[in-house]
């Protein structure tokens, strides 16, 4: 599920593959968006911010694409088949002579001016892996509304931008809150906690195949022919996914339950004995 460390390593994947060649194919597949053709034209970068992909090119122009639940974008090398899913699914095509990038099930696409993106992410919150990351700021914005549950406060954008519901889940495990807790409501000292520890889990998984969150990398058979360093899939994460598996700490079934995000409920898992506070 693409989530502000996904997004970060498909911009490094995309700007490995794009940035300071000259696009020799152009095929942007959405309506408003048919008639463009952007061969000719140098890629000069490409920047994640928050969940957002930011493809620049000479000339001022800014490609804007957002993944959300199941978008992408592959790369690949001349001549190699592409794999990503059925041709029906892609929505955009960037071609050099060296890469092609095919962005698959983009449910955002949009030609911006480059001085212009903040139309498309000026109402972000600090980005936990972008320059910008200010946590006292992010921690005034989740406090502004003291009567917000945790977790929908969490999923917000606009108050720190890069946690999906899985690093939402996990956050307030890690917390010892559920995700119905008021945020107001955080003990001072959890609440100083929240930004770092937010931080430290994108940060520790921006450059990992596998996304973990319990610092269990427990080897495997090198037989198998997998990484020995990855962790078992049982182990990767504390909460989410595991209902009704036992916790890792306690031993007490994992819940999930639906909570809203503002915009759409999504399923939402916790330890009803190491996490305290409200619950559905």
């Amino acid at each position: 599920m693409p989530e502000g460390d996904t997004v970060h390593q498909a911009a490094r994947r995309l700007h490995a593959a794009l940035a300071g060649h000259t696009v020799t194919r152009s095929d942007l597949r959405v309506p408003k968006l048919a008639t463009v053709d952007l061969t000719g034209r140098t890629v000069l970068d490409v920047t994640a911010r928050g969940k957002h992909l930011l493809t620049r090119f000479e000339g001022g122009l800014t490609l804007h694409s957002h993944l959300r639940m199941d978008g992408s974008w592959k790369v690949y090398a001349p001549g190699e088949r592409w794999r990503g899913g059925p041709g029906h699914q892609i929505r955009a095509i960037l071609g050099t002579a060296e890469r092609t990038a095919v962005g698959y099930r983009l449910p955002v696409l949009e030609l911006l001016r480059t001085a212009e993106e903040h139309k498309a992410v000026g109402h972000l919150g600090p980005d936990l892996l972008g320059p910008d990351w200010d946590p006292e700021q992010a921690l005034r914005n989740l406090l502004a509304t003291p009567e917000r549950p945790l977790g929908e406060a969490l999923l917000d954008q606009r108050n720190l931008a890069g946690i999906g519901n899985i690093y939402k889940s996990e956050v307030c495990f890690l917390l010892g809150a559920t995700p119905w807790l008021p945020v107001g409501e955080l003990p001072a000292e959890t609440a100083s906690r929240l930004p770092a520890l937010a931080k430290s889990l994108l940060e520790a998984n921006r450059d990992r195949p596998d996304r973990t969150t319990t610092g269990r990398l427990t080897p495997r058979p090198l037989s198998t022919g997998t990484n020995p360093t990855r962790a078992r899939p049982s182990q990767r994460l504390y909460v989410y996914g595991r209902a009704p598996r036992p916790c890792l700490r306690c031993g007490t079934p994992i819940r999930t339950a639906e909570q809203g995000d503002g915009s759409r409920s999504r399923p939402t898992y916790w330890c009803p004995d190491c996490q305290q506070g409200p619950t559905p």
